[in-house]
């Protein structure tokens, strides 16, 4: 059987990840990467026994398919350019720079017949996807993603950056319009929020509560979600989960107290787990994971969250003045 012809556009810290499991698929050919830093593009090329190009346009006659993991500001345009040339995509995220860019890229995609999947990577984790079915009708989610700063995103802030991800899975479980949205912010290192809390309502009432730091000691990813039978928690750094519940009676008029049992979890590469998913869906024309649609709602969530964070600051700062 013929091999799935891939390409990686942009091989910097993310895309050289893509490049690497693309290499050793068995069934994929790695035709080439493409970087607008030459030496880098010859650097991950020589890695992995590949081509180097210079453009994403010499690609187009050489793949079936393409992973993009450029700068956000671009995504849209090199998306745009390889969905005209009838070429599916793994778009990392966010999706896209706007809800605009994004609308057009899902319509060309849907258009076309394409595959656009969205990189939102904890969807693929092995303690979410162990926990699948086990979250009903929950009443209140808490996430905590923490970091120190790595320096690498100084042009974005923590919510596209880092809370996007617990945005994505929590709009995944509640499956629930969104309410009403409070939110705080604030910039540390960068000139943008480095640490964000989101309060989000949704319209089944759940709450949420989001918080990203990439100026935190210690590095925290974790989940928590509340149910009427029990709290469901999980840690996506160790890949593991557990479930709380109250204990059985033990026959006295008060209960026991409550009970932690760990659900069994098959770790995963998450990243590789989400390329394979993508190239099933490039073989077969099967629905991705994590779709385009997927990928707007996300980012619209975020923007109406920094939107209520420049209020809040706004509001601060006239307090100072």
């Amino acid at each position: 059987m013929d091999k799935i012809k891939v390409g990686v556009v942009g091989v910097g810290y993310l895309g050289q990840f893509h490049a690497e499991k693309y290499a050793k698929m068995e069934g994929v050919e790695l035709v080439g990467v493409v970087d607008s830093d030459l030496s880098r593009a010859r650097e991950i090329a020589k890695r992995h026994h590949t081509q180097p190009f210079f453009h994403h346009s010499d690609l187009y006659d050489k793949v079936q398919a393409v992973s993009i993991a450029v700068p956000t500001p671009s995504h849209h345009s090199i998306a745009k350019d390889f969905f005209l040339h009838g070429i599916d995509i793994l778009l990392e995220k966010p999706i896209a720079k706007t809800l605009e860019e994004t609308d057009e890229l899902i319509g060309l995609a849907e258009s076309k017949e394409l595959v656009l999947q969205v990189g939102h990577l904890e969807r693929f984790n092995g303690a979410l996807v162990a926990t699948e079915g086990m979250v009903q009708d929950p009443v209140f989610i808490e996430s905590h993603r923490l970091g120190p700063f790595s320096g690498r995103e100084t042009d974005v802030d923590v919510v596209i950056d880092l809370m996007i991800h617990d945005i994505d899975i929590l709009l995944c479980l509640t499956k629930a319009e969104v309410r009403k949205i409070h939110a705080t912010g604030l910039p540390v290192l960068t000139p943008y929020a480095d640490f964000a809390n989101a309060r989000i309502e949704f319209e089944n009432g759940c709450v949420a509560s989001l918080t990203a730091s990439r100026v935190s000691k210690d590095k925290t990813r974790r989940t928590r979600i509340f149910q009427p039978d029990g709290t469901l928690t999980i840690d996506y750094l160790t890949q593991k989960a557990f479930w709380t519940k109250k204990a059985a009676s033990s026959g006295k008029r008060e209960p026991s107290g409550i009970v932690t049992e760990e659900i069994p979890v098959t770790k995963v590469d998450a990243l590789e787990s989400e390329i394979y998913s993508f190239l099933r869906s490039v073989k077969h024309r099967e629905k991705v994971r994590v779709s385009g649609r997927d990928g707007k709602k996300a980012l619209k969530v975020a923007f109406q969250i920094l939107e209520k964070i420049e209020e809040d600051m706004r509001k601060k700062k006239g307090w100072h003045n």
